[in-house]
């Protein structure tokens, strides 16, 4: 993982850099500049970590809501120490992996610090995803239907995030993450924003920011996708669309989730079980509005 950035790095278009195509390595001294401001935050043994509420135009509190990439199976005493000892002040996390991925990489019996692991087995053995459907366009069919599944899929850890949020008072921050961070943690990622009142523009930035984020890990994400793609090499049809992000996609997904579910509430409400008072319980704790 790299190390940390410089505080004094240059001011940075993040949506700019962050619609660089996959196959061109990022800047170093942009990505530097890029991670070394918020809504990016470093932390020992992570990456694609950032806080929702330091994101431009984001509702949400700071410090109370952070995504990452997968690395609890790596996090060193350093790591621990990170979060365990207050320096974001989490306090559950919550592991959106497969079981086949939980399996292959367990999380840590104990991160210290009273720091809970919540897993909830999924509807899914392993995360795979069929290329056929990313070939036309820039992928977004594939990417409406690949979200539309982790909504389905991934439904009891949508749960338990959105009870914490409902329960708590927005006083003790939670992070959740997958393995590369970018796509089901975007979903919750979208869903908590949206639920907070944030802005479509402000939604799609969130999502864009994981071409940044990843870069660090950019080469073992690329041999991830192939493994969960089954693609024969980086040049396999629909490989290149899965592996880039593109506001299009997002927007797609959207639109899925409007036509399919009534929009994010619609999903929460009629799909999640939840009331609307519980609803409006999580959107003012999000935003500290008690």
């Amino acid at each position: 993982m790299p190390t940390p950035p410089s505080s004094s790095s240059p001011s940075i278009d993040l949506l700019a850099l962050a619609q660089t195509d996959v196959t061109t390595p990022l800047p170093t001294a942009s990505l530097h500049a890029a991670l070394a401001r918020p809504p990016f935050l470093f932390l020992p043994d992570t990456f694609n970590t950032r806080d929702l509420g330091l994101l431009p135009g984001s509702p949400i509190r700071p410090g109370l809501v952070y995504r990452s990439g997968g690395f609890l199976t790596g996090l060193s005493a350093e790591g621990k120490d990170a979060l365990a000892g207050g320096r974001v002040k989490i306090k559950k996390i919550f592991d959106l992996r497969s079981v086949r991925e939980h399996e292959q990489r367990p999380d840590p019996d104990d991160i210290g610090g009273g720091v809970e692991v919540v897993w909830v087995r999924p509807e899914e053995e392993d995360a795979r995803v069929g290329l056929e459907d990313f070939v036309e366009g820039e992928g977004e069919g594939g990417y409406v239907k690949m979200y539309l599944d982790v909504l389905k899929v991934y439904r009891a850890a949508v749960m338990k995030v959105l009870e914490h949020v409902r329960d708590g008072r927005g006083e003790e921050g939670f992070l959740f993450h997958c393995t590369a961070g970018r796509d089901r943690t975007g979903v919750v990622a979208g869903l908590l924003l949206s639920l907070a009142g944030a802005s479509k523009e402000t939604v799609a930035l969130d999502y864009m920011l994981s071409r940044i984020g990843t870069e660090p890990a950019r080469e073992q994400l690329i041999a991830f996708a192939l493994e969960g793609s089954m693609a024969e090499n980086v040049d396999a049809p629909g490989f290149h669309n899965l592996c880039n992000l593109r506001i299009s996609c997002w927007e797609a997904f959207v639109r899925a989730v409007e036509s399919q579910y009534g929009g994010f509430e619609g999903y929460v409400t009629g799909t999640l079980g939840f009331s609307e008072g519980d609803l409006a319980k999580i959107r003012a704790n999000l935003v500290l509005q008690n």
